[in-house]
């Protein structure tokens, strides 16, 4: 089992990992939060400046947690795709530069990836469930909603089933709650508040009803909200407000449940992952078990730690390829984009037919 040194700078977390097999040794994450707050979302140019500040302690934390040095290291696995490009190069340009000065193999990871082979971590000493291949894995983030068939953990094994054509889940989330005043990042208040709300007292529309469609679609959802709060005033910290965001929710995780139950029905699988930052939303994890037990299918989700950006992830998915024999040294890209092959169009109009690979990434 090669033991790897993980590096995640791919939106507003600095995170360094050491993986060994899919035991996770460190696991050290510094977040952004705070400082992006007052802008009500990421501001790239001020994200890339903190990754740099903190990179290499954040390393040199995650070494020492897992009691080791960088000659311990079998291999380095970095993001290097998809998500901000200034972040991102922070991200390679250090773990490059660690990769040849300790003549250590690099190999560059899908973010998305990272995300959907997540679920196979442990830590501590908690055993992870372990998946078989293949599954359907739905991974909902801030700036990712789609659906996969997962048939292995290399991207040539991944197949995107459909995905959002505009705003993702945890978009979504976070726009509402600039809406509502509620502050940034908008999924854990409304989460919170969701709990204590009647998700019947506000109707809001469902979003993409479509029962044959695979595509997901919350941009109108979030004009609805806009129209409820135009018509009504935004609420204060009262019962309305929890019952607003308790619809707003139901409405959010029913139509990533509805996609995701279809597409396993569809594709004959019978084990649904559910991934990403939005994973780790309380109502999606309860509603999404008691729905997926209903009908018949394994449902397996990762712990909370591990639905956030982390480089955990990120060590894990490249170790896949480290013990293939695989290395990016010299060659290492860096893009904006996914390496998944997309099949979902953004923006209104026709579709492609069935089967047919969108040029969007």
């Amino acid at each position: 089992m090669k033991r790897v040194l993980g590096i995640e700078t791919s939106c507003d977390e600095t995170a360094a990992a050491v993986v060994r097999g899919r035991r996770v040794e460190s696991d050290v994450v510094h977040s952004q939060v705070a400082l992006h707050a007052p802008y009500g979302g990421v501001v790239p140019e001020l994200a890339s400046r903190d990754h740099l500040r903190n990179i290499r302690p954040v390393i040199e934390a995650a070494l020492s947690r897992a009691g080791c040095s960088l000659a311990d290291i079998d291999g380095i696995a970095v993001t290097c795709r998809p998500g901000l490009s200034g972040a991102l190069l922070v991200g390679m340009q250090t773990a490059q530069g660690l990769a040849w000065a300790a003549h250590k193999p690099i190999v560059g990871v899908d973010h998305l990836i990272g995300h959907l082979l997540a679920v196979f971590l442990e830590f501590d000493t908690a055993q992870a469930q372990s998946p078989e291949f293949p599954f359907i894995g739905l991974l909902a983030s801030g700036g990712h909603s789609a659906l996969y068939k997962v048939s292995g953990p290399l991207a040539s094994n991944i197949e995107e089933l459909g995905a959002t054509r505009d705003d993702a889940a945890g978009e979504a989330f976070d726009k509402v709650a600039k809406l509502l005043g509620l502050g940034y990042p908008g999924g854990p208040i409304i989460d919170k508040l969701a709990a204590q709300g009647d998700p019947e007292k506000v109707i809001l529309s469902k979003p993409m009803p479509q029962k044959s469609a695979l595509e997901f679609s919350f941009s109108g959802l979030k004009t609805n909200v806009l129209r409820w709060v135009t018509k009504h005033g935004r609420p204060g910290d009262d019962q309305t407000l929890r019952d607003l965001c308790a619809s707003f929710q139901r409405r959010v995780v029913d139509a990533l449940l509805d996609k995701a139950l279809i597409a396993a029905k569809q594709a004959d699988i019978g084990r649904l992952v559910i991934a990403g930052g939005v994973a780790a939303n309380r109502e999606l994890r309860t509603r999404g078990a008691e729905r997926a037990a209903a009908q018949g299918l394994e449902f397996i989700i990762p712990p909370f730690r591990a639905c956030t950006d982390n480089a955990a992830m990120i060590a894990y998915a490249g170790a896949m390829r480290l013990e293939r024999g695989e290395d990016d040294s010299g060659r290492l890209e860096m893009s904006p984009h996914t390496l998944l092959p997309t099949v979902t169009r953004k923006g209104r109009g026709r579709r492609p037919a069935p089967g047919t690979q969108s040029s969007s990434a």
